[in-house]
């Protein structure tokens, strides 16, 4: 192999590749970048077997041919080369790879390109099309409810977002058992059904990466064990998650059980509650105290170690007086998740001491397809 490419297109898709590179040390191919180089275009691949990227960039081919490089140091080196435009030449006999820029010249030892997993792009069993802003919002919305990564040991599923397809309609569903995050969106054909469970870290990393300034379409394959996402000429591949998925419908609260509905305004809150937090953090729970009276809130919080802290936020309460307790966090991720101004909080009622142990939702008036649900924390 031996082109000549723009060195700004080969750092900007490094950047993107090397994100799926292994640091594995038992898999030192899951290491480096797969190059093909044909036809005017370079291909890059890289792979840890969770998540894998192929990505194109136009280059001058001089002589075609495939190779393997090492990711971390391909991309430190074209980083810091000098010129504009450099060259890859892979053809000596010697295992070495030539890599030219101005005066600059680097040697790096190629890895064995048959002991790479080439990927090739899938044929999915149920395919369609979605727009880049409409998957971000159903990732923003939602992902961020899941079971963090180092926490996957536990109950991997909820390192997922459950993703269904009904007919023209898909939604997001995601929970750590503690929280819920639901969100549904329309796309313009008919894509038929299906039920999965994607990886949250590849649906964020998606919408890094495919998300850009002009809206863009999002092509989605499904297979029984795989999902891909592509746009233009990056396409993502992930494994799916195993396993079945809680019917987590069952856990959002019925309209006729809700006896308060508290509207606030988002920004108001999520300050008042950070505020809070700087005292609750210290604690496992980072547990808050919110009381809702007509026209305010009372959020409280305290730690013997710390200190204290308490605020008053103005407040459109609907129904009878309630006081509840919560991660802070919870409250936190829902409201940040949030597109509106102000959102309805609903409880559904109080015990004999006035204080609310039922999970209570979080919606939105101006996003009908979109709700929160979690669960309050026991004080006493």
């Amino acid at each position: 192999m031996n082109i000549t490419l723009s060195r700004a297109d080969l750092i900007a898709a490094l950047q993107i590749v090397s994100k799926g590179l292994s640091t594995k040390p038992q898999t030192p191919i899951l290491s480096g970048i797969y190059m093909s180089a044909k036809e005017g275009q370079l291909e890059l691949q890289s792979t840890n077997y969770e998540i894998g990227f192929i990505l194109t960039i136009p280059a001058e081919i001089h002589t075609a041919g495939t190779a393997v490089l090492p990711g971390k140091y391909l991309t430190e080196f074209t980083r810091k080369l000098p010129a504009e435009e450099l060259s890859i030449d892979t053809n000596s006999t010697d295992g070495l790879a030539v890599i030219r820029s101005g005066a600059a010249r680097f040697t790096l030892r190629t890895m064995e390109v048959n002991d790479f997993p080439v990927m090739q792009r899938m044929d999915g069993t149920l395919n369609f099309t979605i727009k880049d802003r409409t998957l971000a919002r159903l990732v923003k919305k939602s992902a961020f409810a899941c079971l963090r990564e180092e926490q996957r040991d536990r109950r991997p599923i909820f390192t997922g977002c459950q993703l269904e397809v009904e007919g023209r309609e898909i939604t997001f569903a995601a929970t750590n058992i503690h929280r819920l995050a639901v969100k549904s969106e329309q796309i313009e054909t008919d894509a038929g059904q299906i039920r999965i469970i994607v990886p949250a870290r590849f649906l964020e990393e998606v919408t890094r990466t495919l998300t850009s300034e002009v809206p863009a379409d999002v092509h989605v394959a499904c297979s029984y064990n795989q999902i891909s996402m592509s746009s233009n000429h990056i396409y993502i591949t992930s494994r799916l998650i195993e396993g079945a998925f809680p019917d987590y419908r069952r856990v959002i609260p019925h309209e006729e059980s809700i006896r308060t509905r508290v509207t606030l305004d988002a920004a108001a809150f999520a300050s008042a509650v950070e505020r809070a937090s700087l005292i609750a953090r210290t604690d496992q729970y980072n547990i808050v105290k919110l009381a809702f009276e007509q026209g305010q809130m009372r959020i409280s919080s305290n730690s013997p170690e710390i200190g204290e802290a308490e605020e008053t936020i103005p407040a459109a309460v609907e129904g009878d007086d309630v006081a509840i307790a919560f991660n802070a966090s919870y409250l936190l991720d829902a409201v940040k998740s949030l597109d509106s101004d102000t959102f309805v909080l609903s409880l559904q009622g109080a015990n004999e001491q006035g204080i609310n142990l039922s999970p209570i939702t979080i919606r939105e008036e101006a996003d009908t397809k979109y709700i929160y649900v979690v669960t309050p924390v026991r004080t006493h």
